[in-house]
């Protein structure tokens, strides 16, 4: 009599849960905007939503700790004149995140660690070359600064967000609508998914595919694909008969899947999150109302089913925390921000361990905020592995990233007129002293304002109290 034996797998057994309620987002007005983007995005210090708003678009940022009610006149970023469709926080400062909209423009926004008293409209830098509406954002895992985007012209622009430049512009390779595009892990590729159905293995810098595959997925509706630790490609898709489909892909030999699994018939386009230091994907359609997962191995079938985390409402969109924000002590292994119609719930995957001290295993060291190169280095054919970094003693988000000097100077709104000049030593103090007293003298404004507000209230109150008593 043959025994089964059952596969060895620390992640066997991962539990979710959501958050009690109120440890959730209430009242959020999450935009009705039809396009398949997350609507979400989400770093150690901040939660990004795409809300409805009147006359343009607009996105609410709440720090992660701002749980329960939000106030209907809560500040929003606003600043496009058409509904905003993807947001995508960079990598490498947790206070900078990039909107792109139906309006063709691309906006990158500084968050104050401060809530603010009135709606932020003033991006620190607004960028300008597509056409068409811009439906996709995704910043560069390793080099600073560098951000891309994809519109509804068909075009892939690759932006320097510190002078305002289009690096590469990718135009010629894509005859239709552009459904997803994902870096790998030391972004010296793209992976792309088209509504021509063909899967592409793009190099940016070169401006040439290196590989492709024709209907992946032969369904009509939308495919996605996102690079594994591996190198291969992990896609999700529909059959010919609407069936949702999974599948894993060796991009040096595209000719047959590594793996296809068909799933089950729903109209609701799987929006795939990928785990890169556990290789676990998880599967989160729009309408669905389940969270299903699996670990990609070396192993044959290659990819495991694990589980299905379901609740009984459907998600409109999906946040997926970096593993820098995640709570080691608990063994927690994966965080969602799940969009409801009026309410964001967290929903947290962990791996039940008894003891308290540090899993080493589960938390291999992760991708850290500090850039591994600069963008002119990226241009100029380098390549570098993430930077990583620890998470033994959990992760604590550097305070006020805005005001540190690098970033100020990075973050130039202004163009450069030519070539750029990188900064000599002699430089440094003076443009290092030139920012301190700049932040100095901020700092006695606002200080000075300040005082005169606390004046002002103190002859309100006075007022007040000699009306009572008059009245009395």
């Amino acid at each position: 009599m043959s025994r089964r034996v059952v596969r060895q797998s620390k992640f066997r057994h991962v539990f979710g849960q959501a958050a009690k309620a109120d440890q959730a987002y209430e009242d959020i007005r999450v935009s009705k905007v039809t396009w398949d983007s997350s609507f979400c995005a989400v770093n150690p210090k901040f939660l990004a939503i795409i809300v409805e708003a009147g006359g343009g678009g607009a996105f609410i940022v709440l720090p992660l700790a701002k749980t329960g009610r939000v106030d209907k006149n809560y500040p929003l970023v606003t600043g496009h004149t058409g509904p905003v469709l993807d947001i995508d926080w960079c990598p490498h400062n947790d206070n900078i995140i990039a909107s792109a909209s139906d309006d063709t423009t691309i906006m990158v926004w500084q968050i104050p660690d401060y809530t603010p008293v009135r709606n932020i409209t003033e991006p620190i830098i607004t960028l300008e070359g597509h056409s068409k509406r811009v439906g996709i954002l995704s910043w560069h895992p390793t080099a600073r600064n560098v951000l891309l985007s994809a519109g509804g012209d068909n075009v892939i622009i690759i932006w320097n967000v510190g002078t305002g430049e289009a690096l590469l512009s990718l135009d010629d390779m894509h005859p239709d609508i552009i459904h997803s595009v994902c870096w790998n892990s030391n972004g010296s590729l793209l992976a792309t998914t088209c509504k021509d159905k063909t899967l592409r293995i793009i190099d940016p810098r070169k401006g040439k595919v290196v590989a492709e595959r024709f209907a992946a997925h032969e369904g009509m509706r939308p495919m996605r694909a996102v690079f594994t630790r591996q190198g291969h490609i992990f896609t999700t898709g529909f059959t010919r008969m609407s069936q949702r489909e999974l599948g894993l892909w060796d991009p040096n030999n595209f000719e047959e899947p590594v793996a296809l699994q068909e799933m089950d018939t729903s109209n609701g386009v799987l929006l795939p999150f990928y785990d890169s230091d556990s290789s676990i994907i998880y599967l989160c359609g729009k309408g669905d109302s389940s969270i299903r997962y699996f670990e990609i191995t070396d192993e044959p079938p290659f990819v495991h089913y694990l589980n299905t985390f379901s609740s009984k409402e459907p998600q409109r969109g999906m946040g997926f925390m970096p593993k820098r924000g995640l709570d080691v002590s608990k063994c927690e292994i994966a965080r969602f921000y799940k969009l409801h119609e009026r309410k964001c719930e967290p929903i947290v995957m962990t791996v039940p361990r008894k003891s308290d001290l540090f899993q080493d295993d589960l938390y291999p060291d992760t991708p850290g905020p500090e850039p591994a190169l600069e963008a002119d280095e990226w241009l100029s054919g380098q390549d570098a592995e993430p930077v990583l970094i620890s998470l033994r003693d959990g992760y604590v988000p550097p305070k006020h990233r805005e005001l540190r000097v690098t970033k100020r100077n990075i973050l130039d709104v202004r163009p450069s007129s030519g070539p750029r000049r990188s900064q000599s030593a002699s430089d440094a103090p003076l443009s290092q002293q030139h920012t301190l007293e700049t932040l100095l003298e901020e700092i006695k404004a606002l200080r000075e304002r300040v005082e005169a507000q606390e004046q002002r209230i103190t002859a309100l109150e006075n007022m007040l109290c000699e009306l009572v008593d008059g009245t009395d």
